[in-house]
């Protein structure tokens, strides 16, 4: 396993370096921006950890744009801010997680280890199979993509996890926390009413009606399943 660390100050990538050598990971580092998309791209790191304020190029466009580039791997935010709206910024440009600054060697250690294990258990859920498909709309687990008749479906990360998860399973019923504490996590402590949204915004990608779902369904008083196969 490998971290990957973005940021200017030498103090914190002392600091972060000898967390991640400690529990047992290997450490590579970009010291901006820009640097960092290309130490990502040399290195393939299983988790990074990312500065907000950077040179060249900031936290929350490095993350931004590994995201759009595809890549689902484990995502953290460094920042002096702790404020509501610095963190809508960090998790809408495709975050997992907000730390800061200054923290703990414990509180990151621990992080890195529930990202990394969520991770795991993601790809156990969908290893068996390359992709599944119902009607017009086709997932390709491996390659975090959806497409709807043929036409590639702009998901964010944490959509294309709800659909991913739900579709592997074909049927199954999924309660409101269920799927909450799968993208989030066991630690997660939003209103469980939150899942609605995303559910609401994906079925307006890949519905022909969204009020009459034929893959996101509803089942009234539990929560949601995905449409079993045809």
């Amino acid at each position: 396993m490998k971290i990957m660390l973005a940021d200017d100050e030498e103090s914190i990538r002392i600091v972060v370096e000898y967390i991640v050598t400690e529990d047992g990971y290997d450490f590579c580092y970009a010291a901006d921006g820009a640097e960092a998309l290309a130490v990502f791209e040399a290195e393939n790191p299983n988790l990074v950890i990312l500065d907000v304020m950077m040179p060249k190029l900031n936290g929350f466009d490095v993350c931004a744009q590994l995201r759009k580039k595809g890549s689902n791997v484990p995502i953290i935010i460094l920042s002096a801010k702790g404020d509501i709206v610095d963190k809508s910024v960090g998790f809408k440009a495709g975050a997992d997680d907000y730390l800061v600054k200054p923290f703990s060697s414990l509180e990151l250690s621990l992080r890195m280890e529930a990202l990394l294990r969520r991770r795991d258990h993601q790809a156990g859920e969908t290893e068996e199979r390359e992709s599944i498909k119902l009607g017009d709309l086709e997932i390709f687990f491996k390659r975090y993509e959806a497409r709807l008749k043929g036409k590639r479906v702009e998901l964010t990360p944490k959509e294309f996890k709800i659909l991913a998860y739900m579709a592997s399973h074909p049927g199954k019923v999924y309660t409101r926390k269920q799927l909450l504490t799968y993208v989030w996590g066991e630690d997660y402590v939003g209103e469980l009413t939150g899942i609605a949204v995303f559910i609401c915004k994906i079925r307006e990608k890949i519905e022909e009606d969204p009020a009459k779902p034929k893959y996101l369904q509803t089942v009234w008083g539990v929560g949601y399943k995905f449409g079993e196969k045809e």
